[in-house]
């Protein structure tokens, strides 16, 4: 017979699982969350709830202490999505604009949260048959839609643009530098990777882990639209070629992280098929512009690359994360990883292998990452990718033209994308020079992000401060961008006055 304490402990595990409380708990979190996001909409709260990290860190702490284990449940779930949602930032207010990640389309949330609560997994096709169908399915549809040939190409999706570069640059080492899968990096005339000088940091962090080293990062010259110079591309490798050093790749970006500058990429593939050298694009921001009829041409010539990556949980808005990474032939799929797994490799159905995840990922079990994007196109089609891209695109155009027509204000270039960097300029009565500007943009940045009216970042651009905003909300408006500018002059104001 089951002893007291083992009837207690089953008691408990099927409250846990309780069908009627998850239930009551979602209905009642759903509601909550209509009513958050209706607020943020009407700008009635405030883009970030800044707390100093050891506040919240005290705050989360308490909150795993439950003093009283038979409190009512649903008491309890309201009292901490409320603590969630007071300290948690808003990507969904229209005055984020901030980093690159998006307010996401809150409907393709649910289609995660029933990834999530009903724990689909992937690895190999029978561990998740719905959630590699999906993945597979928007591989080749965006595939398509980019312009790669059907039939051909084939990809994968992982946890961010990060991995995805990572393992992209992988399979070039490893088709570039053979058996270095089995036997390592070992070529006594170390091997380069070729890259933007703006490229993303983990660009120069996947040289480290794949045992290339950083400082075997080339990095090319940039041409004053902060593009890769095709010209600087060939003549670089034209002398690693010279001194027979091993290129693993050359990795350009669609677009660079900094100002959104997208790299000719046509001209890149011609030095590189010139060359036979590894073609690789990050495009973990500017990919989505395949949907738009308008911006599609940021990136012709990408179908031209290797492999290239693609960030639906940036411009196609959804819930992070959600990586894809594209090789333009099929049968590079396969050189990524060269291992056995018994336990999870069934040999009685080698024709799995083509739709086994686990065959081509980093991960072995992997979340189904592609719900929530899956959802959002079965439901609202493919045109409300185009319309959310035109939308912040022509939001930034916008932000552009306003700080061009102020003395007081200065663009830093012309936006490709949704990405502008810029100052603001004092009067010259206050006697700062470009360096203290610069320090000045720093600090308005910092407050207006505390003070949770704005959330805006800051960059350097040619090693002075300044300040960068990614319009990621197809909802902020020009009201929004007048509001912007009163802010950053009244707190410039009582900065200088102080």
């Amino acid at each position: 017979m089951p002893t007291d304490s083992l009837k207690t402990a089953r008691q408990r595990i099927q409250a846990a699982y309780s069908p009627e409380v998850f239930q009551s708990l979602g209905e009642s979190l759903i509601a909550r969350l209509g009513t958050h996001l209706g607020e943020l909409q009407q700008r009635e709260q405030s883009v970030l709830n800044w707390n100093l990290p050891e506040e919240n860190l005290s705050v989360a702490r308490e909150c795993l202490n439950r003093s009283n284990i038979s409190d009512d449940l649903l008491s309890r779930f309201q009292s901490l999505i409320e603590t969630a949602i007071a300290r948690g930032h808003n990507l969904h207010h229209p005055r984020y604009i901030g980093h690159q990640v998006p307010a996401s389309v809150p409907l393709a949330g649910l289609f995660d949260a029933l990834g999530s609560i009903t724990n689909q997994v992937m690895a190999i096709y029978e561990m998740g048959p719905w959630a590699t169908s999906v993945e597979r399915a928007l591989i080749e549809r965006w595939g398509e839609v980019i312009g790669l040939t059907p039939g051909t190409f084939t990809g994968l999706v992982t946890h961010g643009g990060s991995l995805a570069n990572l393992t992209a640059l992988l399979t070039a080492r490893n088709i570039s530098l053979k058996n270095s899968w089995t036997q390592g990096v070992q070529n006594a005339n170390l091997p380069v990777l070729v890259a933007n000088a703006d490229s993303h940091y983990c660009v120069t962090r996947s040289a480290g882990i794949l045992g290339l080293g950083t400082e075997q990062v080339i990095k090319i010259r940039l041409d004053d639209r902060r593009r890769m110079d095709a010209t600087a591309l060939d003549e670089t490798l034209t002398q690693l070629r010279k001194r027979n050093t091993p290129i693993v790749a050359v990795s350009a970006s669609a677009c660079a992280t900094l100002i959104g500058a997208f790299d000719p990429l046509q001209e890149i593939a011609d030095v590189c098929e010139r060359h036979d050298v590894w073609m690789h694009v990050d495009a973990a921001h500017g990919g989505a512009v395949s949907m738009s009829r308008k911006h599609a041409h940021l990136i012709d010539g990408i179908t031209r690359a290797d492999s290239f990556i693609c960030d639906a949980h940036k411009t196609l808005f959804v819930p992070a994360l959600c990586a894809f990474v594209f090789y333009r032939d099929k049968q590079h799929r396969f050189e990524t990883f060269h291992q056995d797994a018994p336990y999870l490799f069934d040999p009685s159905a080698p024709g799995m292998a083509n739709v086994d995840g686990g065959m081509m990922t980093i991960e072995c079990t992997k979340r189904a990452a592609t719900y929530g994007l899956w959802g959002v196109w079965s439901m609202l089609g493919q045109q409300i990718f185009e319309d959310m891209i035109d939308e912040t695109f022509a939001t930034t155009r916008l932000l552009y033209e306003k700080l061009s027509a102020e003395n007081d204000f200065e663009p830093l270039h012309e936006p490709e994308c949704n990405i502008q960097v810029f100052r603001y300029l004092p009067d010259e009565k206050h006697g700062l020079d470009l360096k203290s500007i610069g320090e000045l943009n720093r600090q308005i940045r910092r407050t207006l992000m505390e003070s949770g009216e704005f959330y805006l970042v800051q960059t350097n651009l040619e090693g002075i401060g300044a300040l960068r905003t990614t319009i990621m909300n197809p909802l902020t408006n020009e009201e929004d961008l007048d509001q912007l500018f009163s802010s950053i002059r009244r707190t410039a104001k009582e900065i200088l006055s102080q």
